[in-house]
């Protein structure tokens, strides 16, 4: 093989099918380490992204970079079925290019999103070739992202445009080899420019187009709302004591995927089946979503600085710094550097951290207290470290024909709505509980996992609570940082779902994945609980059914009440970081505390909430 690039190499699995991989080579007759890149986003558009680095700066660094098409995308042969056949694949693929005699033997992986997930589906198969991944913006367990809750809701809005995404990929091959889809193509590319063509439809389960053209989409993804064995067998964090491989782990707060990020390099830190691994995890958490746009760290509602983008992050240095680790032998690159490096929001600065959770971390309540209901014009609900003595229910209609509409988060592909954007809209909705702390006199630094404890009742046998955790700025702004969603009939477990009994109250724990942040003097910390979170998740129908088989018709209202005080001491708990006032010449990224000047670099944005 000649220095540069060869294209479209076929690269044969075990079973003969052949895959599409282009090559390139570094300017050397050594052989070098190959880094490989599996995508269905087509390799010749789709490559590497904004979260690794350039194919150039690769190259320079004296790797090979493989890119390859996934079965049945694009130039590769067979029948492109998501996940499934991913784990043999990468495999076959990264012992392929091993044997390779410009190869040192030595293999490693990167990219993001699914590009993220085949990674792990690789390094869980055992590939001894495999010596490091650096999986971007993913997941390791498919369940629970991309395509349900860790409270086990639909992920509808991602799920679908995911779906309906590859389904058009797919009918596109399906014209270039010669079948009438054309009225197929022109329909799926409708419902990519108007999402509310498929998030509106009910049963959610009945989607012909998928189910033509990629019905694994409708048949597991939609069909199997149940964590059962055929998600578990995807699962690469079923098998993590049998992973032996190193990860760069790369995430954003407002990415789809943040709790998986952060749960795999939790586990992978603890559970993975060497030291080596277990002590060659990494982790980068910037202000991003999982939008192109998101990339940049600026969003309409919160602009986060000139160094809150990927670009700004140079995300090229840690990727080669970890390669050479891993795949060359070389320690320096990694020397005396934290393994954690968070982007603190707030106060708009990187700061790099000995592990994840944060040492030292106080985990603290903040109870939902008030003398009124909390749904009320009249601001009732308030959020307090002591724990109340007064009793109060707050009671609201959840009705899954008027849902909660979603405004930013962790959304995908919605134009816009993602990230850090203002909750007022909703505010004031009768079915919106909504409890804040009094304006903030000195800065509450919140970092690390956030979770919600409610104690709550329903007159259904099965409905969703929710809880989002906001930062509401001096000028109105309400910014969402992280929120969560239960659904009550897997409060105990996502494979055995059991329903609840009406009236019956229960304590549930609702998982708010995590944030970092600063919250400022002059800010106020709020909460917000309801029942619906709507298109991120799908609508609970209430009825105890299966709900992606229920037609809007068949679902009903539910009456769902939130009880607080000393009996029932509803709550969220905030991982608050405690930091000495900072010392004359201290840096920067801890210059604040009790005491310590700050300055609020949201208030770039204007106060104006935006038109929805």
């Amino acid at each position: 093989m000649e220095y540069g690039a060869v294209f479209d190499v076929p690269v044969p699995m075990k079973d003969g099918t052949e895959l599409s991989t282009s090559i390139w080579r570094p300017e050397t007759d050594e052989p070098v380490p190959a880094l490989l890149v599996r995508t269905p986003y087509d390799k010749e558009t789709g490559g590497l992204g904004p979260s690794s680095p350039a194919l150039s700066a690769l190259l320079r660094g004296g790797y090979a970079v493989a890119l390859q098409d996934c079965r049945g995308t694009f130039a590769s042969a067979g029948v492109f079925v998501p996940h499934v056949h991913d784990a043999a694949d990468g495999a076959d693929t990264v012992a392929w290019l091993a044997a390779q005699e410009w190869c040192d033997g030595s293999v490693g992986m990167l990219g993001a999103s699914y590009v993220g997930m085949v990674q792990w589906l690789a390094a869980a198969s055992g590939a001894p070739e495999l010596k490091a991944i650096a999986p971007a913006v993913t997941s390791a367990d498919l369940y629970r992202a991309p395509w349900h809750s860790p409270g086990g809701a639909l992920s509808l809005d991602g799920a679908l445009g995911w779906a309906t995404m590859m389904s058009l990929n797919e009918a596109r091959r399906a014209l270039a080899q010669g079948r009438d889809v054309a009225e197929d193509i022109a329909a799926l590319a409708a419902r990519l420019a108007d999402r509310s063509i498929h998030n509106e439809a009910t049963p959610v389960i009945d989607q012909p187009l998928l189910s033509a053209h990629l019905p694994w989409t409708v048949d597991v993804g939609i069909g199997h709302p149940d964590r059962d064995e055929t998600w578990r067998e995807i699962s690469a964090l079923d098998q993590v004591s049998s992973i032996t491989t190193p990860a760069l782990h790369i995430g954003g707060w407002y990415d789809l995927f943040i709790g998986q990020t952060l749960r795999s390099y939790g586990e992978m830190k603890t559970r993975a089946g060497t030291t080596e691994a277990r002590e060659g995890q990494r982790l980068v958490i910037g202000p991003w979503s999982h939008n192109l746009s998101g990339f940049l760290g600026y969003f309409p509602d919160r602009d986060f600085g000139i160094t809150a983008g990927m670009d700004a992050a140079a995300l090229a240095e840690p990727h080669i710094a970890f390669f050479d680790r891993w795949l060359k032998g070389r320690q320096e690159g990694l020397d005396g550097r934290l393994p954690v490096r968070l982007f603190v929001m707030g106060i708009d600065r990187w700061r790099d951290e000995p592990d994840w959770p944060l040492p030292g971390t106080d985990y603290t309540a903040y109870y939902l207290e008030g003398d009124g209901p909390a749904n009320s014009a009249a601001g009732a609900g308030r959020l307090t470290t002591t724990q109340p003595a007064d009793a109060f229910v707050d009671t609201y209609l959840y009705d899954p024909r008027r849902p909660v509409p979603s405004f930013g988060g962790t959304m995908m592909n919605t134009g816009g709505y993602d990230g850090p954007a203002d909750q007022r809209p909703v505010h004031d909705r009768d079915d919106v509980l909504v409890f804040t702390t009094d304006v903030l006199d000195e800065p509450v630094e919140v970092t690390g996992p956030v979770s919600a404890r409610l104690f709550v009742s329903s007159s259904a046998v099965d409905t969703d609570f929710t809880a989002k955790l906001v930062d509401v700025h001096p000028d109105g702004r309400a910014i969402i940082l992280c929120d969560g969603i239960q659904r009550m009939r897997y409060r105990d477990s996502l494979a055995d779902p059991e329903p609840v009994i009406p009236g019956e109250v229960y304590e549930i724990g609702i998982d708010l994945i995590a944030t970092s942040t600063v919250f400022l003097p002059g800010h106020r910390i709020m909460v917000e609980v309801s029942s619906s979170n709507f298109p991120r998740y799908d609508r609970n129908s209430n009825t105890g059914g299966v709900i992606a088989r229920e037609h809007l018709s068949d679902m009903v209202a539910a009456v769902n009440r939130i009880h607080r005080g000393a009996e029932y001491p509803s709550r969220v708990v905030l991982p608050v970081i405690h930091r000495q006032p900072a010392r004359p010449g201290a840096a920067a990224a801890v210059q604040f505390g009790p005491g310590a000047p700050v300055t609020d670099p949201g208030s770039r944005r204007t106060g104006k909430p935006r038109s929805r």
